[in-house]
């Protein structure tokens, strides 16, 4: 099967007709390039508390609400798949939820996958618990043959989560992250940790579970790491420019003949059996204090 995807990124921030503006433009640019599939980073359209506006104090959610049925609208004029973060509000005293809503080609909200782990200590007065609730379930759909996942940022400091959509099938995980606003002081600073991590990190999930992934990002200065797209081999087959709003186009093809070197005990190992081979009765394998 064969998917073509637009991997985007652009500079977001707490306005959200601009964000909106990006967003449709993006759409309409990767439809002319022949995607299925346009992926939007973490608060793409709503932007993100504590980054680009303080809370969700005061916020205008019925805006967002007539942004997001555009984006919507532009959905089913294009025939595009769209994977579009934002904020999904709860109702009473309760925090919304830093979410990806899963837009199918008829404009039609098929799914919602809300950030399971989000940043923050344990009395939730820190990072993204501030403002927002987690969630507690994954998000697996099917576009034209090929399953998919969704994941949101911090989400990739857990393997188990990875490892879990691999269970449930997912061929194609849509990663989308938000890591800007960033000082250069800062990043002098820390060594710009996340642009170690983020992209090694999906290369081993990619390699290890043989999945195709598309990592996002804000291009809002500083990002930290521009936009890319890992092949289930863990090769990035390309990025975006940091700090450029962008579009990064990749066809996936699950028939494609890559190297997989657990191909043979994948299974086994997510099945709990963790050895190769057939093993064997013997004492000195037993023993295991003498050489």
């Amino acid at each position: 099967m064969k998917l073509k995807i637009a991997t985007c990124q652009f500079p977001i921030d707490g306005n959200v007709e601009r964000n909106r503006d990006y967003v449709l433009r993006q759409m309409t640019a990767s439809k002319k390039c022949g995607a299925v599939v346009v992926h939007f980073p973490e608060t793409a359209l709503s932007g993100y508390a504590s980054l680009e506006f303080g809370s969700f104090r005061g916020y205008d959610w019925d805006l967002l609400d007539a942004c997001t049925q555009q984006i919507m609208d532009h959905a089913r004029k294009l025939k595009v798949w769209v994977i579009l973060g934002s904020s999904h509000r709860l109702t009473g005293r309760h925090k919304p939820h830093n979410s990806v809503y899963v837009i199918n080609d008829r404009g039609r909200i098929i799914d919602r996958y809300d950030k399971m782990f989000c940043t923050g200590d344990r009395r939730g007065l820190s990072g993204d618990l501030k403002n927002y609730s987690p969630g507690d379930h994954f998000c697996v759909f099917t576009i034209r043959g090929i399953r998919c996942g969704v994941l949101i940022c911090h989400d990739f400091r857990y393997d188990e989560l990875v490892r879990e959509y691999k269970r449930r099938g997912v061929q194609l995980l849509l990663f989308s992250y938000h890591n800007g606003h960033t000082t250069k002081a800062h990043l002098r600073k820390f060594s710009n940790i996340h642009a170690i991590a983020v992209p090694a990190t999906m290369q081993a999930y990619a390699a290890n579970n043989n999945m195709w992934i598309s990592a996002n990002n804000t291009s809002a200065r500083e990002s930290q790491w521009p936009s890319f797209f890992v092949r289930p081999d863990g090769n990035i087959t390309g990025r975006l420019r940091r700090n450029v709003a962008g579009i990064l186009y990749t066809t996936v093809d699950t028939r494609a003949k890559l190297y997989d070197a657990s191909a043979d005990w994948r299974d086994r190992a997510l099945a709990g059996i963790y050895h190769s081979g057939k093993l064997v009765r013997d004492k000195r394998s037993t023993c295991r204090t003498k050489y």
